[in-house]
């Protein structure tokens, strides 16, 4: 099996949530191959806009220390892009400008999709966000729905607010591997996966 990089994006003030679930289902979704005795399908890159081994200062005040910096990263198959309380404030720009152009597919959590839309990175593209948050991008021009918890439109992953990181990155593993390794991957971390916003779970 051919390895997926994939590098989440640590920026000051991202939300923790937004790096940290899709995170943890990566892992998980290796674990689950090597309990079988395969080889882990994801190699899993925390990337940060500094230098290498510079602190990030997530929303909150926690602090996390990225596994490689942005130059250090090279080509990646998917880059994640969290989102943050204040995207105004928050200054990913120059590390997205960077990674998006060696990275086969975009995803953003949450506002993530707010960067990805103010670099120009977007273009006609359907996109989605935090529910709070839909009115604000559509006012931008994007296409944007607000019925789903992700929306992949080939290159480009979107997904809602926070908890939907995880929703959309199960996505990414059934699409990437296959869907009974993301119900696995689903089950083990004790999520309930649904993909339309306020659909109520399958019974059991």
């Amino acid at each position: 099996m051919t390895t997926t990089r994939i590098g989440l994006l640590a920026f000051d003030g991202c939300d923790a949530m937004d790096l940290i679930g899709p995170y943890e289902v990566l892992l998980s979704a290796n674990r689950m191959l090597e309990r079988r005795g395969e080889s882990p399908p994801f190699e899993v890159l925390v990337v940060g806009p500094g230098e290498p081994g510079e602190q990030v200062s997530v929303y909150g005040g926690l602090r996390i220390v990225p596994t490689v910096s942005v130059a250090q990263a090279g080509d990646l198959d998917v880059l994640v892009v969290p989102g943050a309380i204040d995207v105004e404030a928050a200054q990913p720009d120059e590390a997205i400008s960077a990674l998006a152009p060696n990275a086969a597919v975009l995803a953003s959590v949450c506002t993530g999709a707010f960067f990805l839309q103010r670099l120009g990175l977007v273009g006609e593209r359907t996109v989605t966000t935090h529910w709070e948050d839909v009115g604000l991008l559509r006012g931008t021009g994007a296409s944007v729905r607000d019925d789903v918890r992700w929306v992949d439109s080939g290159s480009l992953v979107t997904s809602g607010g926070i908890s939907s990181g995880i929703a959309m990155t199960l996505h990414l593993v059934a699409r990437l591997v296959d869907q009974d390794l993301a119900e696995a991957t689903a089950r083990q971390i004790d999520y309930v996966w649904t993909e339309v916003r306020g659909e109520a779970p399958s019974p059991g």
